[in-house]
C-alpha cells in the first residue's frame, strides 16, 4: 500500500513504488476470502449469511432450511423480508432493532444484485456491529452490482458465511443431486431409474426435485425404471435421450415412433442429435476399455452408472458399426444446422442406421 513502510525501504521509497504501479493493478486485485464458503446443503446460522450464485432453486431451498433451523431453536422467530432493489433509507436498522419481547429475528433480503446505493451504504454500516439474535440473509444472484458490499462480507466484515449456489450444468452434477434427494430419505433407487429420471428433467432442477419427492411419496418399494416410466411416461418418452436409448437398443420401429412423437410435441432436432452424440461418444470411450466401473468413470470423467449403461448399450455392436454411426452422426448434425433441406428425413435415417447398429 502507498506510504506503508516495508523492511529495508523508506516510506518515500514505498510511496514512489506505489505511484509507479499501474492503476489497473488495484482494480484487478483479488479480495482475500476470509469467511467460510459452504454448499447450499451445509447452511447454518450466522449473523450474516451471503447466499450467492445463479441457481435460484438451490438458494431458495438453502434459505428455507435456515428458517427451519432457526424456528426449531426458537419458535418465536420473527421473520421479515426486504427488497434491496427498492430499499428505503433506514429499513434495515429498523427491522434489526430489538423487539419488545426480545424474539430472534431473521431478515431475508432479496435482489442484492440490483441493490440501491442507500442499501450498500447502510448495510456496510450495519455490518460494523451486527445486532444480537439477528440473522441477515443477503441473496445475490450474480453480476457486479453490490461488489463493494460482497467484497467486504467476504473479507470478514460482519463475521458471516457465504452459501454458494452455482448452477448445476453437468449431467453428473444433476445425477448427484437427484441421488442425494433419495439418500436423504433413505430410499433406494436403481441406477437406471436415476439416470432416466435425471434425463427426463435435466432442463429444470426444481422439476427434478419435485419428481424425486413425488416418487418417494407415492412409491413404496424400490424405485426402478418401470416406476419412473409409470409416473413420467409422457415426459420420458418425448425426451431426446429416450429416443437414443431405444434406437441404440435396436428397436427401430419404437425409436421412429418416439422420434415423430417428440418432433410433433415441439422438440428441436438439434438436442435430439446431441443426445445421440452424447450416448455414442460414451460408448466409443468404453468400447475396448478394461477395468471396473469406478476406475473407468474416473479415467473418462463419467459417473459409474454411465459406464455400466454404456457397457449394456454396446452389446451387439462392433467397432466398424460404431464408427459408421459416428460418421453419420456428424453428417446429420451438419444437415440439421443448415447443410441439408429436410432435418426430419436425416434424423429418421440416423435412427434407422443406429437401430441396425451400423450394419445398413
Amino acid at each position: 500500500m502507498v506510504g506503508k513502510a516495508v523492511a529495508g525501504k523508506s516510506v518515500a521509497d514505498n510511496a514512489a513504488a506505489g505511484n509507479a504501479a499501474p492503476k489497473s493493478a488495484a482494480k484487478t486485485a483479488k479480495v482475500i476470502v476470509s469467511i467460510p464458503q459452504l454448499g447450499w446443503d451445509r447452511i447454518r446460522p450466522a449473523q450474516v449469511v451471503l447466499v450467492s450464485g445463479t441457481e435460484d432453486f438451490l438458494a431458495e431451498r438453502a434459505i428455507r432450511m435456515l428458517r427451519e433451523i432457526l424456528r426449531a431453536e426458537d419458535p418465536s422467530l420473527e421473520i421479515s423480508d426486504l427488497g434491496a432493489d427498492d430499499y428505503g433509507p433506514g429499513e434495515l436498522i429498523t427491522l434489526a432493532s430489538p423487539s419488545l419481547f426480545g424474539e430472534p429475528r431473521l431478515i431475508r433480503v432479496s435482489g442484492v444484485e440490483k441493490c440501491t446505493d442507500a442499501f450498500i451504504a447502510e448495510t456496510l454500516q450495519y455490518l460494523e456491529s451486527p445486532a444480537d439474535d439477528t440473522y441477515v440473509v443477503l441473496r445475490h444472484g450474480g453480476g457486479v452490482r453490490g461488489k463493494k458490499l460482497l467484497d467486504a462480507i467476504r473479507g470478514g466484515l460482519g463475521n458471516g458465511i457465504e452459501i454458494v449456489c452455482t448452477e448445476l450444468k453437468k449431467d453428473s452434477e444433476k445425477l448427484d443431486f437427484a441421488a442425494a434427494e433419495f439418500a436423504a430419505e433413505n430410499r433406494r433407487i436403481t441406477s437406471g431409474a436415476l439416470g432416466a429420471l435425471t434425463s427426463a428433467f435435466s432442463d429444470d432442477l426444481a422439476e427434478l426435485a419435485a419428481a424425486c419427492q413425488q416418487l418417494m411419496a407415492d412409491a413404496s418399494a424400490e424405485i426402478t425404471e418401470v416406476t419412473v416410466e409409470k409416473y413420467y411416461s409422457g415426459r420420458v418418452e418425448t425426451n431426446a435421450f429416450r429416443v437414443a436409448d431405444v434406437a441404440i437398443a435396436g428397436r427401430r420401429g419404437d425409436a421412429l415412433i418416439l422420434l415423430r412423437h417428440a418432433l410433433a410435441s415441439g422438440a428441436d432436432p438439434v438436442p435430439i442429435v446431441a443426445a445421440f452424440a452424447s450416448k455414442l461418444r460414451t460408448m466409443a470411450k468404453i468400447s475396448g476399455a478394461r477395468g471396473g466401473s469406478g476406475q473407468l468413470a474416473q479415467q473418462f470423467g463419467l459417473a459409474p452408472w454411465q459406464v455400466d449403461r454404456a457397457r449394456r448399450d454396446l452389446q451387439g455392436w462392433d467397432d466398424r458399426g460404431l464408427g459408421r454411426c459416428i460418421e453419420l452422426l456428424a453428417q446429420t448434425d451438419a444437415a440439421i444446422k443448415g447443410a441439408g433441406r429436410d432435418p426430419v428425413f436425416v434424423l429418421e435415417r440416423l435412427v434407422g442406421v443406429i437401430s441396425t447398429r451400423g450394419t445398413t
